[in-house]
């Protein structure tokens, strides 16, 4: 079953943001391309149930099962040797990253205590953005009572355009909360149009 958010965009977003965004080619608008989840452990004590610990979680949470990452040098203080494992990394593409983003958005993000939006300007400069999630417990796919410890995320999405505002429209409209919700042209934020439209 093709997505809610995948459908949306094919048949509203796209069009709107050709639109917004003064694009001539509708090839030109901006998509997400994937999402990529990593999650460090490297600093934890007990590192190798926490890797196992942080591969099940991860695993619950996106719906596919993640590579764990390896230490590229070796730090003392750590007691960290090269090519130890550090943490686990899942790229969604497709039908599960639109399954992802509807649920970070529409059903984790807003348990997070006091949530009044993510930061608009965590962007590299080639028009990805990176959010930074400091608990699991916020995704309903945790069981509370289960968690051993608490586990950080960094969640990337790659779009196919270098500019940043662009993407930033783009994920504005696939429904991010970012703070405040007016866009550019002074008019209703698309993540409100979203999130009617998918409700």
């Amino acid at each position: 079953m093709t997505p809610v958010l995948k459908t949306l965009y094919s048949e509203k977003i796209r069009s709107s943001l050709k639109t917004q965004l003064g694009v001539e080619n509708i090839h030109q608008v901006p998509k997400l391309d994937k999402i990529v989840i990593n999650c460090s452990v490297g600093s934890q004590g007990e590192r190798k149930q926490a890797i196992e610990d942080a591969v099940n979680e991860v695993q619950l949470i996106t719906g596919q099962k993640p590579v764990i990452t390896k230490s590229k040098k070796a730090i003392a203080n750590f007691k960290l040797r090269i090519g130890e494992n550090v943490g686990v990394k899942v790229t969604l593409r497709g039908n599960k990253m639109y399954d992802f983003l509807m649920r970070l958005v529409r059903t984790a993000l807003p348990r997070v205590r006091d949530f009044r939006g993510v930061a608009p300007r965590s962007f590299d400069g080639r028009g990805n953005y990176t959010l930074g999630i400091t608990d699991q417990s916020i995704f309903p796919e945790i069981e509370l009572e289960k968690i051993k410890r608490s586990l950080g995320f960094d969640i990337t999405f790659v779009t196919s355009t270098n500019n940043d505002d662009h993407a930033r429209e783009l994920l504005r409209a696939l429904g991010m909360p970012f703070r405040g919700k007016i866009n550019q042209q002074g008019g209703k934020s698309e993540s409100a149009e979203t999130e009617a439209a998918a409700a």
